[in-house]
């Protein structure tokens, strides 16, 4: 009976202190574990209890990390009713709030959360304490792994990282990037004015190149024209207005009409020059099959006119 007992108590949580800094509900405080085997125990019990999914109320959820996505409404209404049809399929992380005992913060996983919230389901999840810097590797590394952050998401997620002091390994750590990546990433966010990547959106069909064009293009005092001119029903379409408009415009190549006469006078068409292109026109009616021979004999034309000009 005591080694059932024993038993017993380890699979239970520990009571919660009476404290202000007692844990969460959720056991996932960390317990103070014997020697030998009863620890050994001990510490596997605590282990498959962090790996468990657990369902959590949405309203005792925070937000937490940084702020990864520019657009966290988008496409909201069609993953709740994805959701709603399918259930929950991957759990989210969320870790103990340190400020509050009784709630959690979102590690990942903020718009599925969002979503249950909507839709008034409780959230499935897996519970891991967690300090910031592990919070902030963790959101990384789990973007990364998705691959559906645009470019300028991931740009926005290093400037937050460096304003909060982080060294540039543990960026590129996150993120899953090299050293001269990240550089550029953050050269692009040294360049735009946060409030311009705001405006703009995650543009996601646009790439590392054309953001450092846009920067090439962008004076500082122009801040305010490119967000009025970042205009469009996506995001994408609102990058291309702002580059266009902060992209500059040669003045069009003055255009002239020669008229084209035939031996005997008759108008047989005309040409127009333009920049760089010379545009014939016949009258097919006019020109009598002129235009046909003209064609065939293009060749020998364009020799005789070469020859005569080297002489």
């Amino acid at each position: 009976m005591a080694r059932k007992n024993l038993l017993k108590g380890l699979m239970e949580a520990p009571p919660a202190p009476a404290s202000d800094d007692a844990p969460s509900r959720v056991d996932v405080a960390r317990p103070r574990y014997g020697s030998g085997a009863i620890g050994a125990v001990s510490q596997s019990i605590s282990d498959l209890k962090s790996r468990a999914v657990q369902e959590i109320d949405p309203r005792t959820i925070d937000d937490g990390g940084l702020r990864d996505r520019l657009e966290e409404t988008t496409g909201l209404a069609e993953l709740a009713q994805s959701i709603r049809e399918y259930g929950q399929q991957v759990p989210v992380l969320l870790r103990p709030n340190p400020n509050d005992s009784e709630r959690f913060q979102v590690v990942y996983g903020r718009r599925r959360v969002a979503a249950l919230r909507e839709l008034g389901q409780p959230v499935k999840a897996l519970i891991r304490v967690l300090d910031d810097r592990a919070v902030i590797l963790a959101q990384g590394q789990e973007n990364s792994a998705r691959r559906d952050l645009s470019f300028i998401e991931k740009v926005n997620f290093a400037r937050q990282m460096q304003d909060m002091g982080y060294e540039r390994k543990v960026i590129c750590d996150a993120l899953h990037v090299d050293k001269t990546l990240i550089s550029r990433m953050l050269s692009v966010s040294d360049r735009i004015p946060e409030p311009v990547i705001q405006a703009i959106g995650a543009a996601p069909s646009v790439g590392r190149d054309r953001w450092l064009k846009l920067a090439d293009l962008l004076p500082q005092d122009q801040m305010q024209s490119a967000i009025n001119a970042a205009q469009g029903d996506t995001s994408d379409d609102r990058f291309e207005a702002v580059l266009t408009a902060l992209t500059p415009h040669k003045p069009p190549a003055p255009r002239t009409d020669v008229p084209l006469k035939g031996a005997d006078g008759t108008a047989l068409g005309q040409m127009r020059r333009s920049g760089t292109k010379a545009v014939l026109t016949l009258d097919i009616k006019a020109a009598e099959g002129f235009e046909g021979w003209l064609a065939e004999n293009i060749s020998d034309l364009h020799h005789r006119w070469k020859t005569g000009r080297d002489e």
